[in-house]
């Protein structure tokens, strides 16, 4: 019997795999990877060597309002260590800039003050002006322009009237997306409702482009970069982390040329070859990101490429903030994944619901899939009534998983399934 961790809430759940069962265990390089330099250095290293820009130092001369934006509490971006540094960075250029740090909630709530002082750390707290922007305050936004899909852009005003804007994040596999990071920030990040909502469009996420590890093509990213040229974006931070969550490479520079560099190190350390296994087991990658079940999908697009035909996924997370919003909650309750598909197929673009792309990825896996939660958090009925099986331990959904294939299945382990980007052989 092999004992296999796999990221839960704030530590970790053990799955207990039969030897005989186990066809292959996939982690991202990334878990491995040994940094030869201290965290800090190789954000400061990354800043005294950007890509494509001059310094950021360089940039704040002469700059009065400096609009920065950062990630939310759903996210692990290590602003702790970041934010005074780049801090440091921009003073050094300009020390009488004022800087407004603009929180990028996309469609999130605000962090609370006890979530920004473990985020951002005290000092920042107490000293900086910190903004969150909230998507459904119609008067935070300013119109740019029409985006390449006909989208509406409408951007945060602090970042449209600054004379300086730059943007702070971390990159990995995005399930439609293709990666986070880079123009991510700005598109949702500081968008409004509306924008955010046809970004995400159903038109926009059926497309066989809005995939794990695909920027070419994939309409999601295209309308991201444009937004974000259109305001001007002048200078991104992007950090690799590892399973732990530590800083091991930092990008920093022009939008696009630093993105793609980062992107480059992520498929380096990420990518993998899918396996087929008859039953599939995974994680959100622990918290942040498995606090609902609206942000689980990502690991479960990602277990889908190896689940075989009718394989079950096992999805580890804690839901410790339940459902994750009420469009989503209503949503994924609808009816059957057949009925939830149809509903949203026929909402046009500039109707798009807020959520609605979550409920259309789980209706496309469970169509095909028996797919069960494992979570101590979460009303064991609301899973239920999202046409999913609960589950209180790995243990317990392995046993229900071994039922339904039988009790040689085959058992392929993603213990992280963010992280990872499976790719099928040609």
């Amino acid at each position: 019997m092999k004992t296999i961790q796999i990221p839960y809430y704030k530590g970790t759940m053990d799955l207990h795999v039969s030897e005989q069962n186990l066809k292959a265990v996939i982690t991202a390089k990334m878990h491995e990877f040994t940094r030869t330099k201290e965290e800090g250095e190789l954000v400061e290293e990354a800043l005294a060597n950007p890509i494509g820009t001059k310094r950021l130092s360089e940039l704040a001369v002469g700059k009065k309002r400096v609009t920065l934006v950062t990630s939310d509490h759903t996210r692990a971006v290590p602003s702790k260590l970041t934010l005074p540094i780049l801090l440091r960075e921009i003073r050094k250029g300009n020390p009488e800039a004022e800087i407004t740090i603009l929180i990028g909630t996309g469609l999130h709530r605000a962090p609370t003050e006890e979530e920004q002082r473990r985020m951002f750390g005290d000092a920042i707290v107490d000293h900086e002006t910190i903004v969150s922007n909230d998507a459904f305050d119609p008067d935070q936004f300013t119109n740019i322009c029409s985006l390449p899909s006909g989208a509406d852009f409408y951007v945060n005003k602090l970042a449209a009237e600054c004379d300086l804007l730059l943007a702070e994040g971390f990159i990995e596999p995005h399930f439609f997306a293709g990666f986070s990071g880079g123009r991510k920030s700005i598109l949702p990040g500081i968008c409004s409702k509306e924008t955010v909502n046809e970004n995400h469009s159903y038109r926009a996420i059926a497309s066989p482009y809005a995939a794990t590890g695909v920027l070419k093509g994939n309409p999601i990213h295209e309308d991201m970069v444009y937004a974000a040229r259109k305001v001007n974006t002048a200078f991104i931070l992007n950090v690799a982390l590892d399973g732990e969550k530590k800083v091991v490479a930092a990008f920093a520079g022009d939008l696009e040329a630093a993105h793609e560099a980062g992107v480059e190190f992520i498929r380096s350390q990420s990518q993998c070859r899918a396996v087929t296994g008859d039953i599939v087991v995974t994680s959100n990658g622990g918290y942040p990101l498995d606090q609902n079940l609206y942000q689980s999908p990502k690991a479960v697009s990602t277990a889908e490429v190896c689940a075989g035909e009718d394989g079950v996924i096992i999805m580890c997370c804690s839901c410790c903030d339940g459902m994750g919003g009420t469009h989503f909650e209503r949503l994924i309750t609808l009816g059957t994944p057949e009925e939830i598909d149809a509903y949203l197929s026929k909402i046009p673009p500039k109707e798009t619901i807020a959520e609605q792309w979550c409920p259309q990825i789980y209706s496309r896996i469970l169509r095909k899939h028996t797919v069960i939660v494992v979570t101590t958090f979460l009303d064991h009925e609301m899973v239920r009534r999202a046409n999913m099986i609960p589950a209180s331990s790995l243990d317990e959904a392995l046993k229900m998983a071994y039922e339904r294939k039988g009790s040689d299945a085959g058992v392929v382990v993603i213990p992280d399934g963010v992280s990872v980007m499976v790719v099928k052989e040609e």
